[in-house]
């Protein structure tokens, strides 16, 4: 049982005070949750979020980790790209796809399930296949 109630941020950004930075860096034994190097003086100890906040994680103290700079760095650029392909797949299931599906090459032509490629403007077969 904690004998100090666990800091639970106001907003998404709220960022703990430093006495939560203080315990979340000595549960971890000073060390950085992604490395697992021990943190030097110098060091740039950044508070990451253990389950992101895009994906139902909260801003408590129980979700934070410290980190040195570099290793969050390319954590989050790992989740910014695992995001995107998300969002994405989101939308084009929702229908949401704004962009054009067809450009240049496919809107004027077109093939058929035999292999044939027509011009749509003329109805012409452009490359058949031959007997």
């Amino acid at each position: 049982m904690r004998s100090v109630p666990e800091w639970i941020g106001k907003t998404d950004d709220a960022m703990p005070p430093a006495r939560v930075k203080d315990r979340i860096r000595e549960r971890q034994d000073n060390r950085c949750a992604l490395t697992g190097k021990e943190f030097r003086p110098g060091d740039k100890i950044e508070y990451d979020h253990v389950t992101p906040l895009w994906l139902g994680g909260t801003n408590t103290e129980g979700n934070l980790q410290a980190v040195l700079h570099e290793p969050h760095k390319r954590k989050t650029a790992t989740e910014a790209k695992v995001r995107a392909k998300c969002n994405r797949t989101r939308k084009k299931h929702l229908g949401l796809d704004n962009k054009a599906k067809a450009s240049g090459f496919s809107k004027r032509f077109k093939r058929r399930m035999n292999g044939d490629v027509i011009d749509t403007r003329t109805g012409e077969v452009i490359n058949g296949r031959r007997p």
